[in-house]
């Protein structure tokens, strides 16, 4: 069996050993994302039980969260792409080396965020075209997340480094462990004490009665105790990265090398997210008019569309490791290998699982409300977004391996320039004169078109800088 070793080792990878190492790393990675996705079903599930109104609270604020949370995790992403260059040339001392700046820089960052976060909450669901009726339920949702973003922040940098190292396992564990955690969370504090028939006995079972606000609090919660145990894990017992006895007490201050390459190689990718997430609150203001119902209807949906889309994220993940190890081992034509192996495996798992939501999208709606109304429109939606399934897998997986080798400027201009220049003013057009089926049309052209340009890219070869290693940019072993 092929291991993240043989690429360093520059040994000989057949094209059955290539297969083999890129399912061993995606299984784990899709597991870990269908965990996520189901934890965010439960949460939409349980809060769709507290009426309309909660329900679009917590939609109004979802694209905005999704923007603080992806800044944070691109953030990351600077660190852990050079921990893969590293491994990959088997400078294990510099790995560490640039663990313990990035622990340092991420918690920082993710502190800042965080202050800004609170400091907008207040007026941020007015601002989206919320009413008063669901505004401060709104508020009180987002706060609670935004509060912990450091601590989250090093969550993303431990699972994002325990990937790049190969290790996909214990952070697919721990996200099986998180949606548990949330299950049980959850359960005991967004609803009061009910009682539960079971078996012919009723049962008393104690509840907080929090709503709105419990359900943010007990994913948080749920997040918060597993980021510290991947922070352990991958400081104490990953091979080639533990920061154990003279290595855990050298410096974590930030070097002006390791932020300068964490820069070059985040900031586009940041810059690509916050643009991209601006375009997604745009949607949120242009769905906001159509009424409660449509808002979470369009909440709704997008949560049952990510049943499909996340396994392309894990295989992405893949994409990143094997192609940013192989590349710091100088092992380019491997690159461009896996680059081409791990966007086929994308493209057919996402196509089987875009005939699953067409064909169980009126049973996975009724799943997360009881109120007709959005579940019929929710359904609606998905089999619309069903259609561009595959090149959305083309645009994820690609992108995957193109940040593996640290080409994220042109990728981050064709996923913004994409979402700007062919989504939003088709929605935009579309939305007053077909309601939601128009937004969401215009969101299925536009993944198709961006599958497309990934593809053509891929194809030329642009993205792979042939000759390049972490030591030819400047970067010394113990930086």
């Amino acid at each position: 069996m092929a291991d993240m070793k043989d690429i360093q080792d520059g040994k000989p990878l057949t094209l059955r050993r290539q297969i083999a190492l890129t399912a061993k790393l995606s299984t784990p990675a899709i597991i870990a994302q269908l965990s996520t996705i189901l934890m965010q079903y439960i949460d939409a599930s349980m809060v769709g039980r507290l009426g309309a109104d909660a329900a679009a609270s917590v939609g109004l604020m979802n694209s905005s969260l999704w923007m603080f949370w992806g800044v944070c995790n691109m953030l990351t992403m600077g660190f852990s792409v050079q921990v893969a260059h590293r491994l990959g040339a088997k400078d294990t001392t510099g790995a560490r080396s640039v663990l313990r700046q990035g622990l340092t820089a991420c918690f920082i960052a993710g502190a800042i965020m965080a202050l800004i976060g609170i400091a907008i909450s207040g007026r941020l669901p007015l601002w989206l075209g919320g009413t008063d009726a669901i505004a401060e339920g709104a508020s009180v949702y987002f706060v609670v997340f935004v509060s912990a973003l450091p601590v989250l922040t090093l969550n993303y940098l431990a699972g994002g480094m325990l990937r790049c190292a190969g290790n996909m396992k214990i952070p697919g564990l721990l996200n099986v462990a998180m949606c548990l955690l949330d299950v049980v969370f959850n359960f005991f504090l967004i609803f009061p004490t009910r009682d539960i028939a079971i078996a012919g006995q009723t049962l008393t079972m104690p509840g907080a009665g929090l709503g709105i606000f419990g359900a943010a609090l007990g994913t948080v919660a749920a997040e918060c105790l597993v980021a510290a145990v991947m922070i352990w894990y991958l400081c104490r017992r990953q091979h080639d990265l533990a920061l154990t006895g003279a290595e855990a007490r050298k410096s974590y201050r930030p070097t002006r090398a390791i932020l300068r390459k964490a820069t070059t190689i985040a900031a586009p990718m940041t810059a690509e997210h916050i643009i991209f997430c601006g375009a997604q609150i745009t949607i949120t203001i242009i769905v906001a008019p159509l009424g409660v119902i449509a808002i979470a209807a369009n909440a709704f949906a997008v949560t049952a569309e990510s049943l499909c889309y996340m396994p392309g994220f894990g295989i992405g993940e893949a994409a990143t490791t094997l192609c940013g190890q192989s590349y710091g081992a100088g092992r380019f034509d491997l690159v461009k290998r896996f680059c081409h192996l791990t966007t086929a495996l994308g493209i057919a798992v996402m196509t089987v699982m875009a005939v699953i939501m067409y064909l169980c999208a009126p049973a996975m709606m009724a799943l997360m409300t009881p109120v007709d109304a959005i579940a019929a429109l929710g359904t609606e939606v998905l089999r619309i977004e069903a259609w561009a399934e595959p090149m959305y897998a083309a645009s994820i997986v690609a992108y995957g391996a193109f940040v593996g080798v640290g080409d994220t400027l042109v990728p981050a201009v064709m996923n913004f320039g994409s979402i700007w220049l062919v989504r939003i003013p088709l929605a935009a057009i579309l939305a007053p004169v077909t309601g939601l089926r128009g937004v969401w049309i215009a969101m299925c052209a536009e993944l198709v078109f961006r599958g497309l340009i990934f593809l053509w890219r891929m194809k030329t070869g642009k993205w792979l800088k042939a000759g390049r290693t972490p030591e030819a940019e400047g970067l010394p072993a113990e930086a």
